[in-house]
């Protein structure tokens, strides 16, 4: 694993333009993943708008961050009146106002969801060639993939099964971020092994039936809705006591940041914790 991570650093790197001598684009961001690359990457004085939502901390990571930055609604009629050189958006969202930026002669860049920890400093030196601030997005980069190939390990036959629980019993199968996470951890994703790959959701009833050894419970919100109540239902903290559960904010893996690398980390102490109370 870490030998690709060494080739995803050589491949990058390469690709590094030389920045010209000239004025920093004005930016304008339509997706939480995009706002906080942007301001983990731009000038302050860049920054036309970001997402309301990249001020709300339970899906933000840089949320205080995101506070002292303009706000922008991801709408047609933002982006026509600010006028942005650059416009940042996802592949599925805001599809009329990255429209209304192509119209008005403003580069735009759609970035995917990042499916695997290696898409990460890819889409870090996409935004930051884009803004033209490509030495920065080579630093962060660099940053990340050094302390990815520090965090990860094998993966192996015998490794621990880890099963992502969300609201309404939602879990994550192979092909996803958290799922590659999971893999650079140390752990089997639970919902590939199981092999119900024609549904997303498990019954509370099969997971205390068949456990996973380690239950994670991913939080995408403070809400007090039937789907969010489940996760605290007393039977799956019955089932799963001690090492067997782990709180694991779901801003860390919802976008593709160097800050994911923390989840990394808490599942790394939690495989240990598993491996330290085992008869």
């Amino acid at each position: 694993m870490k030998s690709v991570v060494a080739g995803m650093m050589a491949g990058f790197l390469a690709c590094v333009p030389l920045a010209p001598a000239r004025a920093l684009p004005r930016v304008a961001s339509l997706n939480l993943c995009t706002d906080q690359l942007l301001l983990l990457l731009a000038e302050p004085g860049q920054i036309v708008g970001i997402t309301p939502l990249a001020r709300d901390c339970w899906s933000a990571v840089l949320c205080e961050q995101a506070r002292q930055a303009p706000v922008l609604r991801p709408t047609a009629e933002s982006i026509v009146a600010s006028h942005p050189d650059v416009v940042l958006g996802g592949i599925y969202t805001a599809a009329v106002a990255m429209q209304a930026g192509r119209e008005g002669g403003a580069q735009v860049v759609a970035l995917p969801p990042a499916k695997s920890l290696t898409d990460i400093p890819v889409q870090i030196m996409t935004v930051a060639n884009a803004i033209g601030v490509p030495e920065r997005g080579q630093q962060l980069a660099m940053a990340f993939a050094t302390r990815l190939a520090s965090l990860s390990v094998e993966p192996g036959s015998t490794d621990p099964t880890a099963a992502v629980y969300a609201a309404n019993g939602f879990v994550t199968h192979k092909g996803s971020l958290p799922d590659d996470v999971l893999a650079h951890a140390g752990f089997r994703n639970y919902a590939t092994i199981m092999g119900h790959q024609s549904s997303s959701r498990f019954s509370m009833e099969l997971l205390i039936a068949r456990p996973p050894d380690l239950l994670i419970l991913d939080r995408s919100g403070k809400g007090t809705s039937l789907a969010q109540s489940m996760l605290d239902h007393p039977a799956l903290k019955q089932a799963f006591a001690g090492p067997h559960h782990l709180d694991l904010p779901a801003r860390l893996w919802l976008c593709g940041l160097p800050q994911t690398l923390d989840s990394v980390v808490m599942l790394r102490n939690a495989r240990h914790n598993l491996e330290m109370s085992a008869p």
